[in-house]
């Protein structure tokens, strides 16, 4: 007896192509209108990045790297900030530090000789102000330099010797009626002898403490 032959639109198993050509990889329980109804669980939909962190610009994060979360990303995109480097210590001017004193040095004499013309005697502490004015103005602004107390008090001791000169032509101004500043330019060997005359035990001490002072004065402007 002869076997039954099929109708040419229908594949073995009784189901039909009409024309689609994915009719019969269907499986069971496919919906009807749904592309993704054959997909497997868990399969691709198109984003070849699905699943992974995200990281910086859309690429997958990689371990340490900014943009994992978890991790700061920097400002802007660029490095952490880093605090300014310190500013580089300022170099010692020493020229400048000698001419302050200088300049200190014949401030200082002049008002140390009109106070003591014009009290008719010699003050000690004022000539340990004119040490220490001289001192500390010369390393305030020439720095830290070791010769600027050195020099500071070679010439507040110059600095007090001057000043009690310019106290002697002030005193022998009203004994010689004439003026102080002609006695000191004019006469200056008469004030010499009269200063050399009169010097003695204290003279000599007021130019030592205007030295040491000067010295003290320098080395506290250094240190502060």
């Amino acid at each position: 007896m002869s076997q039954p032959v099929p109708p040419p639109n229908q594949q073995p198993g009784g189901q039909p192509f009409d024309g689609n050509p994915y009719a019969g990889g269907q499986q069971p329980g496919a919906q009807a209108g749904n592309p993704y109804a054959d997909q497997q669980p868990g399969a691709p939909t198109g984003n070849p990045f699905a699943g992974q962190q995200p990281g910086p610009y859309g690429q997958p994060g990689q371990p340490g790297q900014p943009g994992q979360p978890g991790q700061p990303a920097p400002a802007f995109g660029g490095a952490p900030f880093a605090p300014p480097a310190p500013p580089a210590p300022a170099r010692d001017n020493v020229g400048l530090g000698l001419l302050t004193a200088l300049v200190a040095a014949v401030v200082t004499a002049f008002l140390y000789g009109v106070i003591a013309g014009a009290i008719e005697r010699e003050v000690g502490y004022i000539a340990v102000g004119v040490g220490f004015l001289v001192g500390f103005a010369a390393s305030k602004v020439g720095g830290r330099s070791p010769i600027l107390p050195v020099v500071s008090a070679v010439l507040s001791v110059g600095a007090v010797y001057l000043g009690q000169l310019i106290g002697v032509s002030i005193i022998l101004s009203d004994l010689v009626n004439q003026s102080a500043s002609t006695l000191f330019i004019d006469h200056f060997d008469i004030l010499t002898k009269a200063w050399n005359e009169a010097a003695d035990f204290k003279t000599y001490l007021f130019l030592l403490l205007g030295a040491v002072a000067a010295f003290g004065g320098a080395k506290k402007a250094a240190g502060s």
